[in-house]
C-alpha cells in the first residue's frame, strides 16, 4: 500500500494494490475509485483532502505539509 498527498492539488492518493492495474473508475462525491479487471478496489483518490482528511493525517503522510499548513 501507498498513500500520498499532494498539498498543490489537495488530494490523497491510496495505492491499495500497487502491482495491479486500475481498469476502471468511478467518481462519487469527490473521491475516485480505482476497479481492477476483476472488480477490486485497487486505489482510492479523495479530493478536497485539506477539507475531508484529518490534517495530523495529512502531517503524517507528507512532512512537509506539516511546516507548510497554517
Amino acid at each position: 500500500m501507498k498513500i500520498e498527498f499532494d498539498a498543490a492539488k489537495d488530494l490523497v492518493k491510496v495505492n491499495l494494490l500497487t502491482d495491479v492495474p486500475v481498469a476502471d473508475t468511478r467518481e462519487t462525491e469527490g473521491m475516485v475509485f480505482g476497479y481492477a479487471a476483476d472488480r477490486r478496489i485497487v486505489a482510492i483518490e479523495i479530493r478536497g483532502a485539506q477539507g475531508r482528511v484529518n490534517s495530523e493525517l495529512l502531517k503524517i503522510i507528507d512532512p512537509a505539509f506539516a511546516g507548510s499548513a497554517a
